[in-house]
Formats: structure tokens, sequence, C-alpha cells
């Protein structure tokens, strides 16, 4: 099932934040270079990280895969989180938006834009939530 958003006047378009996050976390876990800069990091959780025997490069290449999008995980039409299976264990992803001068602090004011734009992409094991 499929479901087209649409922009508002004063909101930014969503489809433009879903390329963007999709190209960023085919960036970051594919190493698929984006058509242009997206200023970005990768996080994963350090459970994830202990997990051994290459479970944590199968987590962000299943991250980096990820095409299934749902209004039931996706409402805002940004493609910013998922959930894959590796191995049995259900692995979470969350892109957060921020300001890009900000420390982290402030949400992006401006999502679609990705020169005032930093995004963070976390991973982590369903379980650690």
């Amino acid at each position: 099932m499929s479901m087209t958003v649409q922009p508002q006047p004063d909101r930014p378009d969503p489809s433009v934040i879903a390329a963007q996050n999709d190209a960023f976390r085919k960036f970051a876990c594919l190493g698929v270079p984006p058509a242009q800069p997206i200023q970005g990091r990768m996080h994963v959780t350090r459970a994830l990280m202990e997990a051994g025997d290459g479970f944590m490069a199968e987590a962000v290449k299943a991250t980096g895969a990820f095409d299934t999008f749902e209004p039931e995980n996706d409402p805002e039409g940004w493609r910013d989180f998922g959930a894959v299976e590796i191995r049995g264990e259900t692995v979470f992803w969350k892109l957060d938006l921020y300001e890009a001068d900000s420390d982290f602090r402030y949400g992006a004011e401006t999502p679609d834009n990705p020169a005032n734009t930093m995004r963070v992409l976390t991973i982590m094991l369903a379980r650690d939530w």
C-alpha cells in the first residue's frame, strides 16, 4: 500500500526530505554517494557493536537497503524510521534532523534544505529501545 503525501504551503515538501533522507542513509550505510552533498553522521549503539559475528555490518547494510515504507511506519512521508530483521533480531533505525550549527540542540527549521540541516542516523537493537 502506498500513500501520496501532499505538501502544505507552510511546511516543507515531504518528498524532498524523503529523497534526501534516502540518499543520506544509502551513503552512510552502503557507500552510495548522493547527487548533492548531505551533512550527517551515523551512530550505532553499544549493544549493536557488541553483537559480534558480523551482525552490525548486516544491520547497517539492511538499513541502507530498507525501502518498505508504509503509512504505519512513515506517517509524515519523510522516510526517517524503519525496522529490519537480522537473524531473528529486530533492529530499529531512525533519522533525526537538526539545525546544522546548533550542536544537535535544535530541530531543523528548514529540513528540506541540506545546507542548513544535519542528519543523524541511529541504528539500534529494538530491545534496547
